[in-house]
C-alpha cells in the first residue's frame, strides 16, 4: 500500500482487552470504520484482539491513543486503554529483547503505557523469565502464556501504568503492516 501523505506518521495502535472471553465485543471491522471517522487514513486491523495500523497527521501518540479511548467509550461505553507506538519506537522494542536465545514462540512482550520507575519486581513467576526494558516487560514463559503468573493485571498492579501483551507472531505482522505503508 503507498502511503498517500508524505507528511503523515504511521503508527502501531494495541487496544487492551477487547474481544477476550465473550466480553467488550469491538469487531474489527467496526474499529476500522470508528478510526476512518477520527480522520485516521489507511487503516487496517489484525486479528480480532485489538491491533491497528493507521496514518496521521497528529504528531501526539498519547493524544491519537486517548482519542481512540474516547470513540470507543462513546459508542461502546466501556473503557479500553489504547497505546500507541511509531514504527522506530515498535523496532526498538523488538530489539531489546534479551531472551534471543529462548524459543520466540515462547515468548511475548508487554507494552506499558509508561516507563516504569521501578524495573526490578519481586514476583514467584516458577519458571518465567521477564525483564523490564524501557516501556516494555519481555517474557520468556517456557511452560506457555494460560498459566503464567506473569500477566497484565500483575503488571498493572505492580508497577502503577496500564499494560498489554502481544505475542511474538503479531508484533511481526504490526510491523510488517506498518512498513507496507511506507513503500
Amino acid at each position: 500500500m503507498k502511503r498517500t501523505q508524505p507528511t503523515n506518521m504511521i503508527y502501531i495502535a494495541i487496544l487492551r482487552g477487547i474481544n477476550v472471553s465473550g466480553s467488550r465485543k469491538l469487531p474489527m471491522a467496526e474499529l476500522r470504520t470508528l478510526l476512518s471517522e477520527l480522520g485516521l487514513t489507511e487503516v487496517q486491523t489484525y486479528i480480532q484482539s485489538g491491533n491497528a495500523v493507521f496514518e496521521s497527521e497528529e504528531k501526539n501518540q498519547e493524544k491519537l491513543g486517548s482519542q481512540i479511548a474516547e470513540a470507543i467509550k462513546n459508542q461502546y461505553d466501556y473503557e479500553v486503554p489504547v497505546l500507541v507506538k511509531t514504527i522506530a519506537q515498535w523496532k526498538t522494542a523488538m530489539a531489546n529483547n534479551p531472551f534471543t536465545e529462548a524459543d520466540i514462540s515462547k515468548q511475548a512482550i508487554t507494552f506499558l503505557a509508561t516507563t516504569p520507575e521501578e524495573t526490578t519486581i519481586e514476583i514467584d513467576s516458577k519458571e518465567d523469565r521477564f525483564q523490564i526494558i524501557n516501556s516494555e516487560v519481555y517474557l520468556y514463559c517456557p511452560n506457555g502464556f494460560g498459566r503464567s503468573k506473569l500477566t497484565n493485571n500483575l503488571f498493572e498492579r505492580k508497577l502503577n501504568t496500564q499494560a498489554t501483551t502481544r505475542n511474538w507472531k503479531t508484533i511481526y505482522k504490526l510491523l510488517h503492516l506498518a512498513e507496507a505503508m511506507e513503500e
